[in-house]
């Protein structure tokens, strides 16, 4: 992901321009990269390492959800919406 992706992100889901910290940018930053690699997977289905990268992610993505569902459900709620992802 590049740069201008970012922010571009950051912009949408921070409380100001240069919010990277918070639990609700990396959902979206993290969720981005995840579709990026999962594209590249799919023209690449033997790049194993790229595999447990997503893997990676996906979990760490996993992390930041439950982080906001137990402090802040309705950004949870709002932001599983906005991106499609499941809300468990």
């Amino acid at each position: 992901m590049n740069g201008k992706k970012k922010k571009v992100i950051m912009g949408k889901y921070g409380t100001h321009s240069n919010d990277t910290g918070s639990s609700v940018v990396q959902v979206a930053i993290l969720t981005q990269r995840i579709i990026e690699l999962s594209d590249h997977l799919k023209n690449h289905p033997k790049d194993k390492d790229s595999r447990r990268g997503l893997l990676g992610l996906v979990a760490k993505r996993r992390r930041h959800l439950n982080y906001l569902k137990l402090n802040d459900n309705e950004a949870y709620t709002k932001l599983t919406e906005e991106l499609t992802l499941k809300a468990s």
